[in-house]
């Protein structure tokens, strides 16, 4: 009888928080913001399109779905490997915040330009990336400068 081969496993995110915040530095903090942004927005845009497309949502309904679906899930993300920020309820109450005003930016202009674009096949994925970009800059500046330094 021979061993079959397996495949190695995925790259896991560390379980444990550890100590540091801000102390990553930027390149790194970049890079893992980046990472965790890609993995986001598939998220935001696959459920997006799913509640848009398959499931008849009106755009601002199923892109407000989406948008809290996707900044769940880089919240969680970002606090522990990109940040390696400890819990922190005062930390999370300022992420809502954060959150609730590039909710309103990323919901207003995708339906801004969902609305005012050519009816063609690019349109919904050009507001959609326009809207993430603008509130993913909002969202990582505001978490390095001063999320992510509240103790």
């Amino acid at each position: 009888m021979h061993a079959e081969p397996h495949l190695p496993l995925p790259a896991e995110l560390p379980l444990v928080d550890e100590p540091g915040g801000t102390d990553v530095d930027l390149k790194t903090q970049i890079i893992r913001f980046a990472l965790t942004g890609g993995l986001s927005a598939i998220v935001d845009y696959g459920i997006y399109s799913l509640l848009l497309n398959l499931i008849g949502l009106p755009v601002s309904v199923a892109k407000s779905i989406s948008f809290i679906a996707g900044t769940t899930t880089a919240y969680l993300i970002n606090r522990r490997w990109t940040f390696q920020a400890p819990p922190s309820r005062a930390r999370f109450i300022a992420v809502v915040g954060l959150y609730a005003i590039t909710f309103a930016v990323q919901v207003g202009i995708n339906a801004v330009l969902y609305h005012t674009l050519s009816d063609e096949w690019w349109r919904q994925p050009l507001a959609f990336v326009i809207a993430q970009g603008t509130a993913t800059v909002i969202n990582f500046i505001v978490q390095r400068v001063v999320i992510f330094k509240i103790r």
